[in-house]
């Protein structure tokens, strides 16, 4: 794959984190890193610019949807996509409105995962 593409999940489940990891790393993605918090997600992208980030909704210490904001702030480049069990067209709709490229249903299968990423980078190469 040319295109090296840098991963950030945020997710406070840790199963749900590291399904989506190992999930990336089948699809030929190394780099990733992982939060659980939405203070650790805003730590992350102030050290570092990922492509694509996956953002839980429902976080212990903040709504997803609020910190959209905040990390479009941060990193104008990132293609924040949201991951949600609760995937009402109001929650939807209100993700995308604040900024979300996406929105990812849970439970996902790798398939969604890579239609998503094959959605903002359309040249990768995905087995």
């Amino acid at each position: 794959m040319d295109t090296q593409l840098s991963i950030l999940i945020v997710d406070d489940v840790g199963t749900v984190r590291s399904f989506l990891n190992q999930t990336l790393m089948h699809l030929g993605i190394d780099d990733v890193r992982e939060a659980s918090t939405a203070a650790q997600c805003l730590s992350e992208c102030k050290e570092k610019e990922f492509n694509i980030i996956f953002l839980d909704i429902e976080l212990p210490d903040g709504d997803g949807k609020e910190i959209i904001s905040h990390i479009n702030d941060i990193s104008p480049e990132a293609n924040v996509v949201m991951v949600s069990a609760h995937s009402t067209v109001e929650n939807v709709k209100d993700a995308i409105d604040k900024g979300a490229k996406g929105f990812v249903v849970k439970p996902f299968t790798p398939k969604k995962i890579a239609a998503m990423l094959k959605k903002f980078y359309p040249e990768l190469e995905i087995v």
